[in-house]
């Protein structure tokens, strides 16, 4: 037993090689009525029993700095109400993670109710697992290379720049949350990083920030959207929540749109499925960054794709991945940091692999996931040439080579993008399978590893440890180049500067 120290809470012991402590959610939370994965935004509940006092937060909670494993804490499903009682799983000593148990939650039925563009499922009982601390490369810098920004504060500065820049309150807040959330989760390419981006698009009129999506032909199953040019974020929560609407009402919902714009991380959208207990599945094209195979010249994008599952008791599966090496933002990451990248990332002007950022960057000819064709990037090719099968073809959106290109300076022209968003109701199949999927992760994480200090994950447990970080530092640690940028578009938009802790 340890009894290791909580910034702000009292613990008291936990066995950290797989026992976990038993308890239940608090009367005090009762007044929690939804339930969802964990974002942001959730609120904060307590829990306690005669192990422990820790508090729950929508995110997850790293416990003690000096401990030899960490103690994640999530919010999840289920509510205060359901006397739901957490019962601890036996593992081997040092294996990396533990699936805690709660009684079986209630379904998450939403037929007949119209999901609304910008509605959020939060958060309000927590999950426990045991991971062991790994540090996340490229996620944050050194203190001396680092600004602490509270994550609310982000959230404030970027709805002031896109509210400037003629957008409606309600859909700078749905940027916002996804941009947010992006960095939150560790994916800093794709948060604070994409504002300016937007922000010249939207004062180019290459993207409309107070367009309304609209559906141009619909099944019980599908629906065909057209994104009116609008923010990525605001087309994709109205397709992801018809899909999801669909599939409870018919057991699938496949929605296509085009004249979409960039859309953020497509694990946004793929959560908003779990939080309806469904399976969701995510996919976009983007602006030519990377080469077919034997190509020396960019023809598609990084095109994402993204796969949730929601599992027994809040576990989860979250796929998010570009099917380029790397997605660009990363290079932009890394140059903005004067650093280098790695081989296979991407290719210079000669067609061969680089290591220099800027390089990489100016080239804009990032390499299929798998590399060169000697290391199977062929099927990294396949994979991007398929995400645009589904996106620009099948919703008659831009694709390949006819998207527009995109810089920081913003387009001069719309994207017109193509997205993919599919929700499936797994009550439609076997019975059973959100205990089989926490059984499968389960397994996963529990393979022998081959290293003590980097245990075997699953999709969505690197992100776990970054939003526990962020948690323990009070903060999203954004690289002082961001942090410039950030002060140079507060000067030219006229708002109130980021504030730095």
């Amino acid at each position: 037993m340890h009894s290791p120290s909580v910034s702000s809470v009292r613990f008291v012991g936990v066995h950290f090689k797989g026992l976990l402590a038993r308890t239940a959610l608090p009367p005090s939370a009762a007044s929690h009525q939804q339930r969802g994965y964990c974002t942001g935004s959730s609120p904060v509940a307590q829990t306690s029993s005669r192990w422990a006092t820790m508090i729950a937060t929508a995110t997850v909670r790293r416990l003690g700095i000096n401990a030899p494993a960490i103690v994640v804490v999530r919010l999840l499903s289920g509510t205060a109400n359901s006397s739901s009682t957490l019962s601890s799983t036996g593992g081997g000593a040092g294996q990396g993670s533990e699936i805690s148990s709660w009684n079986k939650r209630k379904p998450q039925c939403r037929e007949h109710h119209q999901l609304t563009c910008g509605q959020e499922q939060q958060a309000h009982s927590p999950f426990f697992h045991v991971q062991h601390h790994q540090q996340r490369s490229m996620s944050t810098t050194g203190a001396a290379k680092k600004g602490l920004v509270a994550v609310e504060e982000a959230r404030r500065f970027m709805v002031d720049c896109l509210v400037k820049s003629n957008t409606p309150p309600a859909h700078a807040k749905q940027q916002a949350d996804l941009l947010v959330e992006a960095d939150y989760r560790g994916h800093f390419s794709h948060g604070m990083n994409r504002l300016e981006m937007y922000i010249n698009d939207l004062h180019k009129n290459a993207c409309n920030g107070a367009a309304v999506p609209a559906v141009l032909n619909e099944t019980p199953a599908t629906a065909w959207v057209d994104g009116n040019n609008g923010l990525g974020a605001v087309v994709g929560n109205f397709c992801m929540d018809l899909a999801i609407r669909k599939a409870k009402e018919v057991g699938v919902g496949w929605v296509c749109a085009k004249r979409s714009n960039h859309y953020g991380i497509a694990g946004w959208y793929t959560l908003r499925a779990m939080n309806a207990g469904c399976i969701g599945m995510s996919m976009t094209n983007t602006s030519p960054l990377a080469s077919p195979t034997r190509s020396k010249e960019a023809a598609l994008g990084t095109n994402p794709i993204s796969v949730g599952a929601p599992g027994k008791d809040g576990d989860g599966f979250v796929l998010d991945m570009a099917t380029t090496a790397v997605a660009v933002g990363k290079i932009e990451m890394q140059r903005r940091k004067n650093e280098p990248i790695p081989v296979g990332w991407a290719q210079g002007p000669d067609g061969h692999p680089t290591t220099d950022a800027s390089v990489a960057f100016d080239t804009a000819c990032l390499m299929p996931l798998g590399g060169t064709e000697l290391t199977s990037g062929y099927k990294g090719y396949g994979l991007g040439a398929m995400v645009e099968v589904f996106c620009g073809v099948l919703a008659g959106a831009n694709y390949a080579t006819k998207i527009r290109k995109w810089t920081h300076a913003g387009a001069d022209s719309e994207a017109d993008l193509g997205q993919c968003f599919v929700a499936i109701n797994p009550a439609c199949f076997a019975p059973g399978f959100k205990g089989r999927l926490s059984d499968l992760t389960g397994i996963l994480r529990n393979m022998p590893m081959t290293d003590p200090n980097h245990p075997v994950l699953v999709a969505g447990d690197p992100e776990l440890h970054h939003m526990a970080m962020v948690d323990k530092e009070g903060g999203l640690a954004y690289h002082v180049n961001q942090i410039k940028t950030c002060t140079e578009l507060s000067e030219r938009l006229g708002v109130k500067p980021i504030e730095v802790i």
